[in-house]
């Protein structure tokens, strides 16, 4: 009697390694795919499919090495569990980066056979992974703001001058609109750049992105601060001095490698809610001498506790610094946002809400990033673009 085999994915970016898996995973019987739902991927993996769960089931249904597939009725990381307890199989097949405990524990409760598959491509053709494939779009890179936000706008910077920090970010994951890091402006680059920025002085590509967006002919009247096209375009950890101007006078950055690596193992991004259409976070704004004073100030001591690497004096500025932005704009904080804050307060060093906030990501500094990141999957972790890439 033919055993029968269970495979189980999201299979949203259909590839080669995909097929080459049915394939493998075939040779030990019948093989039954259980399929992510579009909500089970939003919800876990915080981004829309770029295919609905119809066309994936549809294409993978359509591959010979199946036999059937369904969509899977549960959720998170075991959603396939009710579609497993309906095809009852005698193998469960998994990829070297798929298993886990959990996957062999499920196993051993219904006496089910746990087998595991290296990632080898089919003779002749390239390795394929997801991932990778996303890295066939565009790379332009995102920013975070470390420091000093809101400081980059004249009506901030007039009570007193200080410094923005940002850090230039790889596009390692999906980089949702209205989420505080820099769509707006990252938009703007690809109209004239689709894929990545051209090889160029830094700071003088980050001017032209600053008046290209800021075009003087456009609706509205309000300038994007400069920080944003500043942080995009600068790689590394930079930070930039405004007095009262829509450009910074100056510009610094660090590029020195162990400064890179120790913020990445300090800092993750636990996202969100995107912020609401009808969000205003300069709503009741209060700005006053001292607080932008107590802004500048909470600057100054994260880019010394950063280049210092002393990991307590930088969650204590990161937080100085966000206290002070939501002294002046306490709308950042509104609705949903402050029950997140409550949420995780307690399991992180510090937090703050990337841009205007009113939503999108709460940018954590945690112990270790590796061990947070195992231990909450929703979590992302950050790379930072270094000089040259």
């Amino acid at each position: 009697m033919t055993k029968k085999v269970f495979v189980s994915g999201c299979y949203d970016l259909l590839h080669s390694g995909h097929v080459e898996f049915f394939r493998q995973a075939a040779e030990y019987g019948d093989l039954y795919v259980g399929i992510g739902s579009d909500a089970t991927i939003l919800g876990y993996k915080h981004h829309k499919t770029v295919y609905s769960e119809q066309e994936r089931l549809f294409m993978v249904k359509s591959i010979r090495y199946v036999k059937d597939a369904y969509i899977n009725a549960g959720s998170g990381v075991l959603d396939f569990v009710p579609t497993l307890d309906i095809v009852k199989p005698d193998i469960l097949v998994v990829n070297s980066d798929g298993g886990n405990d959990d996957k062999r524990r499920i196993c051993q409760e219904r006496g089910i056979e746990y087998v595991v598959l290296e990632r080898v491509p089919q003779q002749g053709l390239e390795a394929r992974s997801s991932t990778a494939l996303k890295k066939t779009e565009s790379q332009i890179p995102t920013r975070l703001d470390l420091a000093g936000t809101w400081i980059d706008q004249p009506y901030v910077s007039e009570h007193a001058p200080g410094w923005a920090i940002t850090i230039s970010l790889e596009p390692t994951f999906e980089i949702r609109e209205r989420c505080g890091l820099s769509t707006s402006t990252r938009n703007m680059i690809k109209k004239i750049w689709p894929y990545q920025l051209p090889n160029m002085d830094p700071e003088m590509l980050a001017k032209l992105v600053f008046c290209f967006e800021n075009d003087p002919e456009r609706s509205g009247g309000f300038i994007s601060g400069a920080q944003d096209a500043i942080g995009i375009c600068v790689p590394g950890l930079c930070r930039h001095w405004y007095d009262g101007r829509f450009w910074p006078d100056r510009i610094e950055s660090c590029q020195d490698e162990k400064v890179l690596s120790w913020l990445e193992e300090h800092l993750v991004m636990i996202p969100m809610e995107p912020r609401r259409a009808d969000c205003s976070v300069v709503e009741g704004k209060e700005i006053t001498e001292p607080k932008v004073r107590a802004l500048a100030r909470a600057a100054d001591d994260c880019w010394n506790a950063v280049l210092a690497r002393d990991l307590a004096a930088f969650a204590a500025a990161y937080r100085a610094s966000f206290e002070a932005q939501v002294a002046m704009f306490p709308a950042m904080v509104q609705g949903p946002v402050q029950g997140c804050i409550d949420e995780w307060r307690d399991k992180v060093l510090a937090w703050k809400m990337p841009g205007a906030g009113g939503g999108g990501y709460l940018a954590c500094v945690v112990d270790d990033a590796a061990s947070f990141a195992a231990a909450h999957p929703e979590a992302i972790r950050l790379t930072i673009r270094r000089s040259g890439m």
